[in-house]
């Protein structure tokens, strides 16, 4: 056997084969949780990328979001809603006090490791708000990095690297002996 029938032998092993489907099956079930089913309503995921809210929560956590019906809106619930000045970016703070309740309710927020409140105050929209339902630790600092720019060229090259090599190796290898 030459050593260029190894590679072929050892992608054809079965602890390798078995160890990269379950690779496969956790990739699909991951995009599916992080990616698909948060475009059905049932919730949104979202990553906190400062620690205002520590010990609560930190950066690099995975955020699990609950829609809330705005009736339902509470003093001490943790919400994400769009700033009302500068960018209105998305922010996840406590709610500390309600200024009107209703349909369009005016909350003041704060992050648990701020000093003082937002110097702001949010009218929520839509009939709903996005609740912190779970904390998933880590696991946001992990997506953060598989985002970054060089991780995802490195595991496209390597990828298109591991194909290429896979196909050389079945257009050149030799044919068996023997009949047939």
């Amino acid at each position: 056997m030459g050593l260029a029938a190894l590679p072929a032998r050892l992608l054809r092993s079965a602890p390798l084969v078995g160890a990269l489907r379950v690779l496969m099956w956790g990739a699909a079930v991951l995009f599916a949780l992080l990616v698909l089913i948060p475009h059905t309503g049932l919730y949104r995921t979202a990553l906190p990328l400062s620690g205002s809210m520590e010990p609560t929560f930190s950066p690099g956590d995975l955020l699990v979001l609950r829609a809330e019906p705005l009736s339902r809106v509470r003093v001490g619930q943790i919400i994400t809603y769009s700033i009302p000045i500068g960018d209105h970016h998305l922010e996840t703070h406590r709610i500390v006090r309600i200024l009107r309740s209703g349909s369009e309710p005016v909350v003041q927020t704060k992050g648990d490791a701020n000093a003082q409140p937002d110097p702001w105050t949010a009218v929520l929209h839509g009939g709903t708000v996005w609740r912190v339902d779970r904390v998933v630790p880590y696991v946001g600092s992990a997506l953060l990095w598989l985002g970054r720019p060089a991780v995802r060229v490195a595991f496209v090259l390597l990828l298109t690297a591991l194909l290429l090599r896979i196909g050389l190796v079945q257009i050149w290898r030799r044919p068996r002996s023997g009949g047939g």
